[in-house]
C-alpha cells in the first residue's frame, strides 16, 4: 500500500469534489481517510438503482443525527443528486466528499449548483515520489503508475482490461457513444498521436470517420480524464509559433494497452511518447497535489524547435525537455536555449538518461529518474543562480 501525496484538509469540514480516472485509487484513500465515513457507492446495484429512481431516498440512507463525512462514489452516474446534496448542505450542515471520474455530466451542474460550497481536487495515477523504492523507470515506461498494476500478478493483463471495460463498455454504457466499433477504432488511431500535434482531421481519415465526431471522441476522452491536450504556450510570442495542441493518454501503461504494436513498429516510435506521458502525468500530479499552480504547456515554433513541457504560473516560468539519450549533445540543448532567448525569466531543465547531473550553459541536466522523484524539489525551486556551469558539449 502506498502513502499518497494527495492533501485534503479534512478539518475544515467543508465538502469536496475529488475527480480523478478510474482506477486511480480514489475510494481506496478515501476508505483510509475517511474509514468511518457512510459510502454511497453508485457502481453497485443496490445503491445506483433506487437513487436512480428516486434521488430523494439518499435522505433515508442518512441516520438521524449523523453528522460524519457522507462519500458519494462515482456521482456523475446520477448527476440529479446533487440537487440534493445541496440542499443537505444548506439545511442539514452534513459534508460530502464527492468522487467523479467524469466531467462531462458534472460540469454545468455541479459548477453552478456548489459553487463556493465545495473544493476541488484531483487524483492522478501514482507519483514516482508516492512508490519510493517501488519505482523503476523502465516498469514504469511499460506498465504506467495505476495502483493496481503494482498488486496484480498480470499487469500487463490488468491494463488490457482496464482498456476493455473501461475505456470501451462504460462509454458505451453511459450512452456517451452509440457505435463502440467506431469509438474502439478511433481510441488505436488515437495513440498513435501521442505526444504530437493533434491533426483531429488526419485522425478521423485515418479511423474512418466524420471530423465532427473525431472531435467529439476527443472531448469525450478528455470528459473521462483519461486524455488530455496541451496547449503551445504562446504568452507573449516572439516567433511564429504553431497553433495545434498536443495530446496524450494520462497514462504511460494506458497509452501502451492502447497502442496496437507489431514487427513494423520501432521501439523508438513507442517508448518516447510512453516517456513524455510518464513525464506529464508526474507533472500534472504533482502540480495539483502540491497546489503550485502551474498552466502547463508545450512550445514549438514554425520551424520545429520544441520544447516538451512549459510550466507558467505565480511560482515562475519552469521549461522541461525530455530525452532518452545518455549523453548531452549541442542540439539537445538547442531548443532550451532559444526558448530563455525569448523568455530570459524562464528556469530550463534538461531531462536525459544518464547518470551525472549537470549544469550546462545555465541549463539544468537532471537524470530522468532522479528528475522524477525529485519533482516537486525542481518545480517549487527558484531558478539556479550561481551554480557551476559545464561548457557546452562537442559536436
Amino acid at each position: 500500500m502506498f502513502a499518497r501525496e494527495l492533501q485534503i484538509p479534512l478539518q475544515q469540514r467543508k465538502s469536496v469534489f475529488l475527480f480523478g480516472p478510474r482506477g486511480t485509487g480514489k475510494t481506496t484513500w478515501l476508505m483510509q481517510s475517511v474509514p468511518d465515513a457512510l459510502f454511497v457507492n453508485l457502481l453497485r446495484s443496490d445503491f445506483y438503482l433506487p437513487l436512480a429512481a428516486n434521488p430523494v431516498h439518499l435522505r433515508s440512507l442518512i441516520p438521524a443525527q449523523y453528522s460524519g463525512w457522507i462519500v458519494i462514489d462515482e456521482i456523475q452516474r446520477v448527476p440529479e443528486l446533487l440537487n440534493e446534496v445541496h440542499d443537505l448542505i444548506e439545511s442539514k450542515g452534513h459534508v460530502f466528499i464527492l468522487t467523479s471520474s467524469s466531467a462531462r455530466k458534472l460540469r454545468r451542474d455541479a459548477v453552478n449548483l456548489l459553487a463556493g460550497r465545495a473544493l476541488t481536487y484531483h487524483m492522478h495515477p501514482l507519483t514516482a515520489a508516492e512508490q519510493a523504492e517501488s519505482f523503476v523507470l523502465v516498469n514504469s515506461l511499460q506498465l504506467g503508475h495505476l495502483p493496481a498494476r503494482f498488486s496484480e500478478p498480470d499487469p500487463a493483463r490488468y491494463l488490457r482490461d482496464y482498456v476493455q471495460t473501461y475505456l470501451r463498455e462504460e462509454v458505451m454504457q453511459e450512452g456517451l457513444t452509440r457505435n463502440i466499433g467506431h469509438f474502439s477504432r478511433f481510441l488505436e488511431v488515437a495513440s498513435f498521436s501521442q505526444g504530437c500535434m493533434l491533426n483531429i482531421s488526419d485522425v478521423a481519415r485515418d479511423a474512418h470517420i466524420q471530423r465532427a465526431l473525431a472531435e467529439s471522441y476527443f472531448s469525450i476522452l478528455e470528459d473521462l480524464l483519461i486524455a488530455v491536450r496541451l496547449p503551445v504556450f504562446a504568452r507573449r510570442a516572439k516567433r511564429q509559433l504553431v497553433t495545434h495542441c498536443k495530446f496524450y493518454y494520462f497514462d504511460a501503461g494506458v497509452f501502451r494497452a492502447i497502442r496496437p504494436t507489431g514487427p513494423l513498429d520501432s521501439a523508438a516510435e513507442i517508448d518516447g511518447p510512453a516517456l513524455e506521458t510518464l513525464v506529464l502525468q508526474e507533472l500534472r500530479a504533482v502540480n495539483d497535489y502540491h497546489a503550485f499552480g502551474y498552466d502547463i504547456h508545450f512550445w514549438r515554433t514554425k520551424h520545429g524547435l520544441e520544447v516538451d513541457f512549459v510550466l507558467y504560473g505565480p511560482r515562475g516560468l519552469l521549461a522541461f525537455e525530455v530525452n532518452r539519450s545518455a549523453t548531452v549533445n549541442p542540439a539537445d540543448l538547442r531548443a532550451l536555449k532559444e526558448f530563455r532567448k525569448d523568455y530570459p525569466e524562464a528556469s530550463c531543465t534538461l531531462m536525459y538518461g544518464g547518470a551525472q547531473p549537470l549544469f550546462i550553459d545555465g541549463i539544468r541536466v537532471v537524470p530522468i529518474e532522479a528528475a522524477l522523484r525529485n519533482l516537486k524539489g525542481l518545480l517549487d525551486a527558484q531558478p539556479a543562480r550561481g551554480a557551476t556551469s559545464a561548457p557546452a558539449p562537442n559536436p
